[in-house]
């Protein structure tokens, strides 16, 4: 074989795996999900930040600059997503509206899960009426409305923040019940489960030692599910004025207010409404790309 040829063959192997891994790093990763996983980053990172990156207070008037469009629509760089109707730089307003969303939605299905994976075990445990009466509160809450039932508690009850965010807590806890009670059964069945039982651990250590760390992958796809739709369930609450109360601000809050100014000012509801509508798209996307992951029957 001639020298010539052998820098073309060490290219050509060169070649070919670095390409084939390639494909299989975007087969694994979608830009798409990429892509979301990018922006749920940057929204977590402004809920942290969101004081260092406003501004402005979220709350300062100026109504000498009151309805100034933002910058695309021939606004100045004082105020890039311009101002509201009581001079409120919208910018400011979006950061801290991220960060009390994204407090409720994520506090909300943290007590989701937890009453959810609680009750699952409680019922798989004691089985029998037990059982029966968990089954009967999941499909109770199933059949309910459950946007019929916030109304109905935040309009007798009143509205705090610490109210609001237990009661979006009650929102979707029948979904990760019916997930841990079925395969915490399927658990008790298995060789793990039992052999622990066996050797005398508490049930308390079984379930949470070693049935719930193998149930996990399952209830992470549940939890990517509840917490977009705790987000537009916020959203909406906010919007009807049953939500997040002024002075503090939310997402749905800002869009809320700018119902009234959708002809004159529509900036004051375009930004908010495109970060929910982002947010939730991202966080479902993920989601699904975590079940193709995770669950060992789609593989």
């Amino acid at each position: 074989m001639s020298k010539a040829w052998v820098p073309d063959l060490v290219a050509t192997q060169q070649t070919i795996p670095s390409t084939t891994r390639w494909k299989a790093w975007l087969s694994a990763y979608p830009p798409l999900v990429v892509a979301g996983v990018l922006w749920i980053v940057a929204m977590l990172g402004i809920a942290i930040f969101a004081d260092l990156l406003a501004p402005y207070a979220y709350s300062q008037l100026d109504l000498k600059a009151r309805l100034q469009p933002p910058v695309f629509f021939g606004g100045n760089s004082e105020h890039w997503l311009g101002t509201d109707e009581l001079g409120r730089d919208l910018l400011s307003r979006l950061f801290i509206s991220v960060r009390i969303s994204l407090l409720v939605a994520f506090i909300g299905t943290l007590l989701s899960a937890m009453i959810g994976v609680l009750l699952g075990f409680l019922a798989a445990h004691f089985r029998g009426w037990v059982e029966q009466l968990v089954l009967m509160l999941v499909d109770f809450q199933a059949s309910m409305p459950f946007l019929v039932i916030a109304l109905a508690v935040l309009a007798f009850l009143g509205n705090t923040l610490p109210l609001f965010i237990a009661l979006m807590g009650f929102y979707g806890w029948e979904r990760a019940a019916r997930i841990a009670r079925g395969l915490t059964i399927a658990a008790n069945e298995q060789g793990y489960a039992a052999a622990a039982n066996e050797i005398g651990a508490s049930p308390l250590r079984v379930y949470f030692l070693h049935v719930l760390p193998n149930i996990a992958s399952t209830l992470i796809v549940s939890v990517t599910l509840t917490f977009p739709e705790l987000i537009l369930l916020e959203a909406g609450l906010s919007f009807l004025g049953l939500g997040v109360q002024p002075p503090m601000t939310s997402l749905g809050n800002m869009v809320g207010y700018g119902r009234e100014y959708l002809q004159s000012a529509p900036w004051i509801l375009l930004a908010p409404s495109a970060v929910i509508v982002l947010t939730t798209f991202s966080v479902s996307l993920v989601g699904d790309w975590l079940r193709d992951r995770l669950d060992p029957t789609l593989r």
